[in-house]
């Protein structure tokens, strides 16, 4: 078959490699249909994520139809049309049984495309089958539904959950690429007064409004000050980081009201200054977190009742074979105004969608 295989930084290939096959009794092999690039390969590809070994097949998001299960697999069967999720639980665990499955002990976690061969692939062998992928409702669109493997639980789990968006609420999103602006889309559920959104990029400000943003600010002009006008300088109820900088951490602290949640999404490469000199008298609470994917059932119902503007995102499609083109334009997001990047089977043409 042939696959994305990372090969060392600033080394990669479209090429084949050996199909997949059941290894252990609670796998599953999907034969796939479609995938999406995520910042985190990029960031894989520039080296940043040592884990991963030459040679790995690159991708943990995808929909496919199960073609082969192991002999423990119960939920699933050969010829079902799944969800790949990104994260596999043992489902045995501590933590698998708090449903914490980001940080599952038995195996499980993030690792396809990390740790295992990964979904940019014609097939990809899923551990843990079981609690690892979802069987899809014939309403949800494969290039909808592959959002639901990664973006959305992040946005929804990591931002909207972990920061406790009410209703009433003022929500700041700094950052409008795909996690921003799925942020955004998953506040709106919870009913907040207004979301604001923060970018340095005009288009991706323009798709934040798309999608429900009620202001926006340019992240160079004081966008504190926007936020301090329209909640009579209180400061946001909730703030969440979606960019991963050291610097846009600090300006989502200066942002938050006293009492206020701090929900950072964003993965950081680099130390932040955490400003506790300010920040302990103002009862501030911060988290982090990596997704754990348990919200999944939940917003394949939202999907698929249509409460999830999930295809506005996608802004480019691309056959499954013309990957390496694929992350050439997701990787420069800034000149070709890539939002999310879907890749399909090989009848697809590309098809790019405008931004604004």
């Amino acid at each position: 078959m042939k696959a994305y295989v990372f090969h060392g930084p600033g080394q990669s290939a479209w090429e084949d490699v050996p199909d997949p096959d059941i290894k252990d009794p609670t796998d599953a092999v999907v034969r796939v249909d479609t995938v999406t690039i995520c910042g985190t390969d990029l960031h894989i590809l520039k080296g940043d994520v040592p884990e991963v070994r030459p040679g790995t097949v690159l991708g943990h998001e995808a929909v496919g139809e199960v073609v082969e299960v192991g002999a423990d697999v119960r939920t699933v069967r050969p010829g079902d049309r799944v969800l790949v999720s990104c994260v596999s639980a043992c489902g045995r665990c501590r933590y698998c049984r708090e449903a914490v499955y980001g940080q599952c002990l038995g195996g499980g976690g993030w690792i396809l495309g990390h740790l295992v061969d990964g979904t940019q692939a014609e097939y990809v062998r899923v551990p843990f089958a079981d609690l690892s992928v979802y069987a899809l409702p014939a309403a949800v669109p494969s290039e909808d539904a592959v959002l639901l493997a990664d973006i959305f639980p992040t946005a929804y789990e990591v931002g909207v959950l972990n920061g406790r968006v009410r209703p009433g609420d003022t929500v700041a999103v700094v950052g409008a690429g795909p996690i921003g602006l799925a942020v955004i889309a998953a506040a709106h559920l919870f009913a907040p007064e207004r979301v604001i959104a923060v970018d340095v990029d005009p288009a991706r400000l323009e798709a934040a409004r798309r999608l429900g943003a009620e202001a926006v600010a340019d992240a160079r002009e004081a966008p504190e000050q926007l936020v301090a006008d329209l909640t009579a300088g209180l400061g946001a109820d909730v703030v969440v980081e979606a960019v991963g900088l050291p610097e846009t951490f600090e300006t989502c602290t200066r942002m938050v009201r006293p009492g206020g949640r701090v929900a950072n999404v964003g993965v950081h490469g680099r130390p932040a200054t955490l400003h506790l000199e300010d920040l302990w008298i103002k009862d501030v609470t911060i988290t982090t977190g990596l997704v754990d994917t348990h919200s999944t059932p939940t917003l394949l119902k939202m999907a698929a009742a249509g409460r999830l503007p999930t295809s506005q995102l996608i802004t480019h499609t691309f056959p499954l074979e013309r990957m390496q083109e694929a992350y050439d334009v997701f990787g420069h997001a800034a000149e070709t105004g890539a939002l999310k990047v879907v890749l399909g089977g090989p009848q697809r043409e590309v098809v790019p969608v405008p931004t604004a």
